[in-house]
Parts: C-alpha cells; sequence; structure tokens
C-alpha cells in the first residue's frame, strides 16, 4: 500500500486510508525531508468563500511577520470593504485593477485593459520579489475571458515567480490548466444561501 498524503495538522488528506502504519511513515519521511517551496494556491468554485480564505491566509502571513500583497483584479481601487480596512491596518499591501463586475461594466475592453495593468504590476512584484505572499484575487475572471493568455502567464509564473513566494489565485472558472499547474486547489461549492432561499442581502462583516 502506497503511503497517504496528509494535511498540514498531521492529519490524512480525504482519500487516505485513515491513522494506518503507511500513513505514519509517510508524515515522519514528510517532516524529516523538511521540504519548503513557495506554494500556488487556487480557491476556486460557485460557492462563496475564496477571498475570505484568501484574506485569512493574508493576515496568518502579516502575523507571522511577512510581507503581503493583495491585487483585485475586479475590484476597484476605491473599493473599501472591511477585509480592505483591517489589510491596510494591518500592514498589507492592497491595490485595486478593475471597474468593478463585469455584468456592471459599461465598457468591457476597457476592463480588459485594467486587468492587463494588473497583471503587469503583478510581474513586476514577482520580479522584484517584493512579498512572500501575494495574492491575486478573481484573477481566475481574465484568464477565463482571455483578457490573459492561460499559457502565456503560466509559463511566465513557471520562469519568473520566486521559489520561495506564495502565490494564491482566487475566482470561479478556474482553468484546468492553472488546477494542473497549482500545488494546492480548494473548490468552494454552493449549498445554500440566505439571498437564494431567504432573500436576505450581503451584510456589513459578513459579505463586505
Amino acid at each position: 500500500m502506497s503511503p497517504s498524503p496528509a494535511s498540514g495538522d498531521g492529519a490524512p488528506i480525504a482519500g487516505g486510508p485513515g491513522s494506518t502504519p503507511e500513513a505514519e511513515a509517510y508524515r515522519r519521511s514528510v517532516r524529516n525531508a523538511k521540504r519548503r517551496k513557495g506554494l500556488v494556491i487556487v480557491n476556486t468554485g460557485t460557492g462563496k468563500g475564496k477571498t475570505t480564505a484568501a484574506f485569512g491566509i493574508a493576515f496568518r502571513a502579516r502575523g507571522r511577520g511577512m510581507r503581503v500583497g493583495v491585487l483585485q483584479f475586479i475590484k476597484p481601487g476605491t473599493a473599501r470593504f472591511g477585509e480592505l480596512r483591517a489589510a491596510r491596518d494591518a500592514g498589507i499591501h492592497v491595490e485595486g485593477a478593475g471597474d468593478g463586475w463585469t455584468w456592471k461594466s459599461r465598457d468591457l475592453d476597457a476592463s480588459a485593459t485594467q486587468a492587463l495593468a494588473g497583471w503587469e504590476h503583478a510581474q513586476r512584484y514577482m520580479l522584484d520579489a517584493a512579498f512572500d505572499v501575494l495574492v491575486l484575487d478573481e484573477f481566475t475572471y481574465p484568464l477565463h475571458y482571455g483578457w490573459i493568455d492561460t499559457a502565456e502567464c503560466l509559463a511566465w509564473l513557471a520562469q519568473h515567480k520566486p521559489h520561495e513566494m506564495h502565490l494564491v489565485i482566487t475566482g470561479r472558472h478556474a482553468p484546468e490548466a492553472l488546477i494542473d499547474f497549482a500545488d494546492l486547489v480548494t473548490e468552494m461549492r454552493l449549498v445554500k444561501h440566505p439571498f437564494r432561499e431567504q432573500g436576505i442581502r450581503a451584510q456589513p462583516g459578513i459579505e463586505f
């Protein structure tokens, strides 16, 4: 029986055989190897929580004294959501590279241009090794809409992303190539939503 991969807290990941001798041996081998690398993390799916989870990583990393940056590819730089206020107060660099959600955009060409500018900013930050953790929030949308070529983007990341830098990408419709490229992928699945089932609008502190 092959060893079962384990999660960061020492528990076997889903699909593993549980606390078996093989799983314990795998955990020991991972601990002893002490491998480290900057991960590519993708939060995708139709459920809520993709950006929230990314900000959780951002705050955790900042709490460890790491340099953290967040680029938002749909939300405008004028946004004042609760997580953005708290992030800036914590010393996390936050900037917007969008003009609002695409279905509200008056000029999709302008939206695409802003996304490309945001990607250029992200590339510069990576070339300068400006951050230990970089979040590209809603970055899957420019890839999904074809504003940024996925293959070219991944080839650039493979060559230029700093080895120790963690890159977190969020958004629906993550391309399969990005999923294959990433080290950690989580799919948020919508089960119930208060707006859909109860007609409850987004509320401060929960959604924004």
